[in-house]
C-alpha cells in the first residue's frame, strides 16, 4: 500500500471510529490515541491523562469508561470493510480464541467466572475468577506477530461456549460477505481452532456457510471410518442384515486401527525438520443425543471431514514431538489442501503474540474496572488501537533501541509500529473537539462516607480456554 493511501486509509477509519461513539466520544477517541502515543506500556489508565495527546482529566476518563457509548455492531462492520491479509488464491483465514481478563480480587464485579489458565507445566494449571473474552481474527501466511480482529465477545455464566461461538463465526462471515471481502466463486473463508472447540458441532451448524473448519482434535479420540459401500458391505457380511450407519473404529492411539492413508505429504521445514501429514477421508465421530446435541430434532447427522495426523521430526531444542490430530470439514480433499490445513493452523498461533501485546503493552488487563460493560467498552477500545496500530504498519519508521536489530519496513512488529506512532498522528484526521474549561467539580463532602456499597457477586461456572499446540508451539500462557 502506497504512503499517500495509507494515510488516507487510516484517517478514513479515525472518522469512522468517531462515529460509532454515541457518548463521551472525545474522550474515548482521545484515550485510544493516549494508548497509542504513551511511552512505553501503559501501566495504569490514569497515566494516560498525562499523555499530551490526552486534553481531559483523570475524571472523565472514568466517567468514559463507565459511561460512555459505542455502537459496537457499526464498529464490526466497520473492522470487516477493511483491507484484510490473505494467504494463496486470495483465501481468508480466520482464527478464533478465548483470552480472559483474570480478576479473582474483585467481588463487587459481575458476570465472572473460574478461567482455565495454563501454566509452564499440567500442575501449574489452575481454575482464576476472571471475564473470558472471544476473539476472532483473520491470519497473515508468514509467521509474524500481527493479526487483524474483528470480533470479541465476552462470555457470560449462561453461555454455552459453542452457541455462542457458532453465532459469533456466523455474524463475522456474514459481514465479510456484505462487505464485499467474498465473492461466489472464491476459496471457502478457513477457520483454524484448538482443541478446546467442537469443531465437528461448528461444522455442522455452519454449514450453510462458505467456510471450512479446522480444528484440532485431542489425541485420545476415537472416530469412525466411512461405511462400507454395497458391494465391501456383501463381502464382510455374506449372512446380510442392516447395513451399519458407520463404518469401523479409528482409535488415535492404536495404530492397528487406522487402514491406509488416503494421502500422505512430506515438507521441509526451517524449525522442526521434516514434516510428514497423513490424511484419511469422510472420517467422523459417532454422535449421542448428550452436550450440544441434547436437544437435536431428528435422527443425530454424520458429519464428516478429513482427518490428519502431522508428525514433525523435532521440536525446538531438539525436543521430541509428539503427533498432531487435525480434523477439517472438507471431504475429497487433494494434497495441496492437507499441507494448507497444518500450515494455516500454525499461524494460530499468531493470535497468541496478539494476546500478549494487547496484555503486556496496551494495557488490556491493567484497568481495575468494576462492571463489565466497562469492560466491555475499554477491551473494544484497544481492539480499534490495534486496528490503527496495523494500519499505519506502511508509514512507520524503525525507531529501535541500540540493542536491538533492525528491522525490514514489512517485518517491523507492532511495539516498533507504535513507537513512532505519535509521528504518524501529526497527519491524520482527529475529530475529537477540543476540552472546554469548566473547573472542579464540588465532590464528595469531607467526612462523608459512602452510604450504598458495592453488591458481592459469585463466581459462575468454569469456562475453559483452549488448549494451545503443546507439539508444535510454545507451552501455553495465561494470555
Amino acid at each position: 500500500m502506497a504512503r499517500p493511501e495509507a494515510f488516507a486509509e487510516a484517517s478514513r477509519f479515525r472518522g469512522a471510529f468517531y462515529a460509532c461513539l454515541t457518548a463521551r466520544r472525545d474522550e474515548l477517541f482521545e484515550l485510544v490515541d493516549a494508548v497509542l502515543c504513551a511511552d512505553g506500556p501503559v501501566k495504569s489508565p490514569v497515566d494516560l491523562t498525562l499523555v499530551p495527546e490526552h486534553h481531559r482529566g483523570h475524571g472523565a476518563l472514568y466517567g468514559a469508561l463507565n459511561r460512555g457509548g459505542t455502537d459496537v455492531d457499526r464498529l464490526r462492520t466497520v473492522l470487516a470493510g477493511l483491507p484484510l491479509p490473505r494467504f494463496e488464491g486470495g483465501r481468508l483465514v480466520l482464527a478464533v480464541d478465548v483470552s480472559p481478563w483474570l480478576r479473582s480480587d474483585a467481588p463487587c464485579s459481575a458476570d465472572r467466572l473460574f478461567c482455565h489458565v495454563y501454566g509452564r507445566a499440567k500442575s501449574a494449571s489452575q481454575f482464576i475468577p476472571g471475564w473470558p473474552y472471544s476473539f476472532v481474527a483473520v491470519l497473515e501466511p508468514i509467521a509474524t506477530s500481527w493479526t487483524s480482529i474483528l470480533d470479541v465477545v465476552r462470555l457470560g455464566p449462561e453461555d454455552d461456549a459453542t452457541a455462542v461461538t457458532a453465532t459469533q463465526l456466523r455474524a463475522v462471515a456474514e459481514r465479510l460477505i456484505s462487505a464485499g471481502q467474498w465473492a461466489p466463486g472464491d476459496p471457502d473463508i478457513t477457520i483454524v481452532m484448538d482443541a478446546g472447540y467442537d469443531v465437528t458441532r461448528l461444522a455442522w451448524v455452519l454449514r450453510d456457510l462458505p467456510v471450512e473448519m479446522v480444528g484440532r482434535i485431542r489425541s485420545d479420540r476415537v472416530m469412525r471410518l466411512p461405511k462400507p459401500s454395497p458391494k465391501e458391505y456383501a463381502v464382510a457380511y455374506p449372512q446380510g442384515g442392516r447395513p451399519p450407519k458407520h463404518g469401523k473404529e479409528f482409535r488415535f492411539a492404536k495404530p492397528e486401527t487406522w487402514p491406509e492413508a488416503a494421502i500422505t505429504t512430506v515438507t521441509d521445514t526451517a524449525n522442526y525438520g521434516k514434516a510428514e501429514a497423513q490424511a484419511w477421508d469422510r472420517v467422523h465421530p459417532r454422535l449421542t443425543h448428550r452436550s450440544a446435541w441434547l436437544e437435536h430434532d431428528g435422527e443425530l447427522p454424520i458429519v464428516e471431514g478429513t482427518l490428519v495426523r502431522l508428525k514433525v521430526e523435532h521440536l525446538s531444542k531438539e525436543r521430541e514431538a509428539p503427533p498432531v490430530w487435525l480434523w477439517s470439514s472438507k471431504t475429497g480433499a487433494a494434497p495441496a489442501d492437507v499441507d494448507r490445513w497444518w500450515q494455516g493452523f500454525l499461524r494460530r498461533f499468531d493470535l497468541e503474540h496478539t494476546f500478549r501485546f494487547a496484555k503486556q503493552t496496551l494495557g488490556w488487563t491493567t484497568p481495575k474496572l468494576r462492571t463489565p460493560e466497562a469492560a466491555d467498552r475499554w477491551t473494544w477500545l484497544l481492539v480499534v488501537a490495534h486496528t490503527q496500530l496495523r494500519l499505519a504498519r506502511p508509514l512507520a519508521a524503525d525507531l529501535r533501541r541500540p540493542w536491538e536489530k533492525p528491522a525490514r519496513p514489512e517485518r517491523l512488529t507492532p511495539a516498533r509500529v507504535r513507537r513512532g506512532f505519535r509521528n504518524i498522528r501529526a497527519h491524520l484526521l482527529c475529530p475529537a473537539r477540543v476540552p472546554q474549561p469548566r473547573g472542579a467539580g464540588p465532590g464528595r463532602p469531607p467526612g462523608t462516607k459512602n452510604r450504598c456499597p458495592a453488591p458481592r457477586y459469585d463466581v459462575g461456572k468454569t469456562v475453559k480456554r483452549p488448549e494451545t499446540l503443546k507439539a508444535i508451539g510454545r507451552p501455553g500462557r495465561s494470555w
